[in-house]
């Protein structure tokens, strides 16, 4: 073997070392692009996770503002028909007023005089009174004549069914005059 076969051997053991040094370097740079892909999937993965359902809450969110603008609508049309309300409720409470100034005493006085009448008009069918006379003058019992005291009912001519007069009562119930 003369210099330049050794030193071809030489060459050639290193460009053999050199090419396995090459190929180990290039398995662990697969290996390395290929856990590098999966870890990118996995991050693709986790982000189209993370965007769908960014989309679904935006959706919802949009859902519950539609619903909002809705009862805004809704609160609207409400405070509307209150204010309408209130200017009609107010109309009828100065009409009310206008009628009560007016018409109050005489509209009382006939509804006392209904009331009288309707009362009256039990007691007889209920039999409480059984004779009703007029006092002298043309005053009814329990009233006045003009110019004159109001007399009692026993004066009055008012026959009262037994136990209804206040005496009698306070008798029964054990008071004492």
């Amino acid at each position: 073997m003369n210099a330049g076969q050794l030193a071809a051997l030489i060459a050639a053991g290193f460009f053999a070392a050199g090419t396995c040094a090459g190929v180990y370097v290039l398995a662990r740079l697969a290996r390395l692009i290929s856990a590098a892909t999966a870890v990118l999937t996995s991050y693709q993965a986790g982000a189209d996770d993370v965007l769908r359902r960014a989309r679904a809450v935006v959706e919802r969110a949009d859902e519950q503002l539609a619903r909002t603008g809705a009862l805004a609508d809704g609160v609207e049309q409400v405070t509307a028909s209150m204010s309408e309300l209130s200017e009609e409720v107010s109309a009828v409470a100065r009409t009310a007023r206008l009628i009560a100034s007016g018409l109050g005493t005489p509209a009382l006085r006939l509804a006392a005089l209904g009331h009288g009448v309707r009362r009256a008009l039990a007691m007889r069918r209920a039999g409480q009174v059984t004779q009703v006379t007029q006092l002298p003058g043309g005053a009814m019992p329990g009233r006045a004549a003009p110019g004159r005291a109001a007399p009692g009912r026993a004066a009055a001519g008012l026959q009262l069914r037994a136990g209804s007069r206040p005496a009698d009562r306070a008798l029964r119930n054990g008071a004492r005059r």
